[in-house]
């Protein structure tokens, strides 16, 4: 049975960090990512690694957060640094069976079931 289940939300003042952790389970996956959502807003794109460790990010989020593979533990991180109000969502481990990036929810097989992040100002 395949499974990403994320861990490491919570709530934060405006520039704290917060490392994000996803472990998968049941298959091996090509890309993996980031994505969140708002409160009544669409789901967005955050950041997304290939295999090989090739990474993309946000605009919103480029210099602030890291995006990082263990594939000998199956686990997919997100380090979150100078974290703004505006990144206050829930976020979502996603991965592909493909061999590259999850840009687009299209390009995602498989999702965790999210993670709180809330940023006080």
């Amino acid at each position: 049975q395949v499974q990403l289940v994320e861990s490491g939300g919570g709530s934060v003042q405006a520039g704290g960090s917060l490392r994000l952790s996803c472990a998968a389970s049941g298959r091996t996956f090509g890309g993996m990512g980031w994505f969140r959502q708002a409160p009544g807003k669409e789901r967005e794109f955050v950041s997304t690694i290939s295999r090989i460790g090739g990474t993309l990010y946000a605009d919103s989020v480029k210099g602030r957060f890291t995006i990082s593979r263990d594939n000998a533990k199956s686990t997919l991180y997100l380090q979150m640094n100078n974290l703004k109000p505006d990144d206050t969502a829930v976020y979502y481990c996603a991965a592909s069976t493909r061999n590259y990036y999850t840009r687009s929810r299209v390009d995602c097989d498989y999702w965790g079931q999210g993670t709180q992040v809330t940023v006080s100002s």
